[in-house]
């Protein structure tokens, strides 16, 4: 499998951005866990978006480990199942930088949770710092509060770095539809809604928590298949594929900007 090139020979129409890839985008053909071949093209897909000057962030969930809305309806204490699946999101987060690094591209993990022998604490000048050295900065256990799903997380966290969108990378799906395309075969795509409408209509972008987030701070949501490949530099490159949820206007480029070298291993 070739690694994809640099999404373009200039910059995009971001800087800065947050990915969030459900936990599911790594199941690949499996039925649980990670699939190596699957992580190993995501991680060649950041990259490429890296590599063409985009500074990137990410969130990963863990749906293809651990649920913990499930786990609480079978009579597991929902704060304790939450915190299973933060912890569940720091195996996916670690996983994902060892292919980064395996190929060439320095990356960070910060975990809301304590876990100092495999993670970074977040911290949100360190983030910052990272992002700056042109590094990819995964970020692991949600928020690191129960009740809280990583789709809140991502959303806080793409507002704590000013990311310039939030992209939703769903597997399996194009982007938002008036109804749920698997039991209603005649459910409409929306090529952009605001966030408002998809909180009124209750449709499904996120949860309530991490929509209403994203509205109060003008934050764009860019909802794509990741199953298809290279589309998440479709995506940064500014093409016209899935659903774009704002506040009503498309998000202004900053100018861009020249990341700094890396110089080794500095984690100042």
């Amino acid at each position: 499998m070739s690694d994809p090139a640099p999404i373009s020979d200039g910059r995009g129409p971001f800087h800065r951005v947050l990915i969030k890839l459900s936990g599911e985008a790594l199941l690949g053909p499996r039925p649980y866990g990670q699939d190596p071949d699957t992580v190993a093209q995501i991680a060649a897909e950041l990259a490429a978006v890296r590599a063409s000057g985009v500074q990137v962030a990410v969130v990963v969930g863990a749906g293809n480990i651990w649920r913990g809305l499930e786990e609480s309806a079978h009579g597991m204490d929902r704060a304790t199942a939450d915190y299973c699946g933060m912890l569940a999101t720091v195996l996916n987060a670690v996983a994902l930088q060892d292919a980064l690094e395996r190929g060439g591209t320095p990356t960070r993990v910060l975990s809301a949770l304590a876990v100092a022998e495999v993670a970074e604490p977040y911290i949100r000048r360190r983030a910052m710092r990272h992002l700056e050295k042109n590094r990819i900065v995964v970020f692991a256990a949600g928020t690191g509060n129960p009740f809280f799903t990583t789709d809140t997380g991502a959303a806080l966290r793409a507002c704590e770095i000013g990311a310039q969108a939030l992209l939703m990378a769903k597997n399996g799906v194009d982007g938002v539809y008036d109804a749920d395309p698997a039991l209603m075969p005649g459910a409409r795509f929306l090529p952009e809604v605001t966030h408002r409408e998809a909180l009124e209509r209750q449709l499904k972008v996120m949860d309530a928590t991490a929509l209403s987030l994203c509205m109060d701070n003008d934050m764009p949501i860019y909802v794509f298949n990741v199953d298809v490949p290279a589309n998440i530099g479709r995506v940064v490159r500014g093409e016209d594929i899935g659903t774009v949820v704002s506040t009503g206007r498309r998000v202004a480029p900053l100018p861009a900007e020249e990341p700094p070298s890396e110089g080794g291993r500095d984690d100042s």
